[in-house]
C-alpha cells in the first residue's frame, strides 16, 4: 500500500469461510504443496522423505481454566441469552444473584475459607438447575440448537468431580483434559495432536488432531496414513518414543520404538534412533511461532485445521529462511564482483 490505512485490509470473517471452504481435504493440500515446492526448489532431498519422527502433543483450546462456580455462571449466562432470542420469557434470571455469588465465591476461596465457598457454590448451582428447568417448561418446540445447549448445560448440573468425559468449558464442549506429565504444567485442556516430522530437515509431513483422549499408539496408523498422503516419497522408517510401546501396527513402514540406551542395536540404526528427539523442537516452533500454542478456531473442524496449517506455516517459514539465503549469498557475489546496483544487506531471521 502506498498511503496508511484506517481500515483492514480484509474482514476477518473472509479467513472463516475459506477454511471453512477448504476443510481438511484443503489444508493437507496446501500442506502437499509446500513438501512439493521444496523438492522442486531442491531444498529438500528426495532420500530425507524416506524417515520420520513422530511425537504427539496437546493443542490447547482459548478456554481459561475451568472451575465449577464459573462454569455454571457461563452456562447459565449462555441459557438465558438464548432464551431471550427465542422469546421465551423466564421466571427469573439470577443475573444480579450470580454476579455477587461469583464474587463471594472467589472471595471465600481467595481466604482459605472452603466451607463458605462450598456454599457459594450450591447456590450458584441452583441458580443454573432453575434456569434450565424454566426453559424446558416453557419451551414448547425447542430446535435443535436450544437443545444442544440444554444437553451441555444437563452435563454440567449434573457432572461429579470423579465423573469421565466431563465438560470443561461452556462455549466449546468438546476440550478434553489431556495430562502430559510435565512438572510445570500438570493438565492442559484441548485436544491431542499427532505431528510426522522428517528425521533430517525437521520437514513437516503430518499434523492432526485426534479428537478424546487416545492412548499414543493407536494414533500412529492414521498418523502414517497421512505422512504417506502427503509425502511423494515412499515413508521406510517411523522412529517413536517409549510412550508408542505395544501400537500394535501392521503396515509397510517399520515403526522402530526408541529405548533410552543403544543396547544390541546396530550402530547404523542407533544413529537414526538418536535422531528421534529432533522432533521435540519442531513442536515447539508450531506451538511458539504458528498458532498450536493456543487454539482460537471453533469445533472438532477448527482443531484439526488449525493443526495442518500450523504445520503450513512451519513450512512456508523455513522455506522462505532458504530461499532468503540464496538471495544473500547471490547479493554478495554481486557485491563482491564490483556490482553496486544492490547494496548489501544483512540476513534477517523472523
Amino acid at each position: 500500500m502506498k498511503f496508511f490505512s484506517h481500515k483492514r485490509p480484509i474482514n476477518p470473517s473472509s479467513m472463516t469461510r475459506w477454511r471453512k471452504r477448504i476443510g481438511k481435504d484443503g489444508a493437507e493440500e496446501l500442506l502437499k504443496e509446500t513438501i512439493n515446492a521444496g523438492l522442486k526448489l531442491g531444498i529438500i532431498k528426495e532420500r530425507v522423505l524416506s524417515r520420520i519422527n513422530v511425537d504427539t502433543t496437546v493443542q490447547e483450546k482459548n478456554v481459561r481454566f475451568p472451575t465449577d462456580v464459573r462454569l455454571y455462571d457461563r452456562m447459565r449466562e449462555k441459557l438465558v441469552k438464548m432464551a431471550k432470542e427465542k422469546g421465551i420469557e423466564l421466571r427469573q434470571n439470577f443475573n444480579k444473584l450470580s454476579k455477587i455469588g461469583l464474587k463471594q465465591h472467589n472471595g471465600y476461596s481467595h481466604a482459605k475459607q472452603m466451607k463458605r465457598a462450598r456454599k457459594c457454590a450450591r447456590q450458584m448451582r441452583n441458580y443454573l438447575g432453575r434456569v434450565i428447568r424454566d426453559i424446558e417448561r416453557k419451551a414448547e418446540a425447542p430446535d435443535h440448537d436450544l437443545l444442544n445447549l440444554l444437553e451441555t448445560a444437563k452435563r454440567i448440573y449434573n457432572q461429579k468431580r470423579s465423573d469421565k468425559n466431563k465438560v470443561y468449558s461452556a462455549h466449546a464442549p468438546e476440550v478434553e483434559c489431556i495430562s502430559k506429565g510435565k512438572a510445570h504444567k500438570r493438565y492442559e485442556f484441548g485436544c491431542k495432536v499427532s505431528v510426522a516430522v522428517t528425521s533430517k530437515g525437521g520437514w513437516v509431513v503430518g499434523s492432526q488432531s485426534c479428537p478424546g483422549t487416545p492412548y499414543d499408539g493407536h494414533t500412529l496408523p492414521k498418523a502414517l496414513e497421512q505422512a504417506q498422503r502427503i509425502s511423494p516419497k515412499t515413508i521406510e522408517h517411523a522412529f517413536v518414543d517409549l510412550g508408542y510401546r505395544g501400537h500394535g501396527y501392521q503396515g509397510a513402514v517399520d515403526v522402530h520404538v526408541c529405548p533410552k540406551r543403544k543396547g544390541r542395536i546396530k550402530t547404523s540404526m542407533w544413529k537414526w534412533m538418536k535422531r528421534r528427539a529432533a522432533v521435540e523442537p519442531t513442536i515447539g516452533h508450531l506451538k511458539r511461532y504458528h498458532g498450536m500454542a493456543r487454539n482460537l478456531l471453533k469445533g472438532s473442524d477448527g482443531d484439526m485445521i488449525n493443526a495442518i496449517l500450523s504445520a503450513c506455516g512451519l513450512n512456508f517459514s523455513k522455506l522462505l529462511v532458504q530461499l532468503f539465503a540464496f538471495f544473500y549469498i547471490w547479493l554478495q557475489k554481486k557485491n563482491s564482483q564490483g556490482c553496486t546496483s544492490h547494496p548489501a544487506i544483512l540476513p534477517v531471521y523472523g
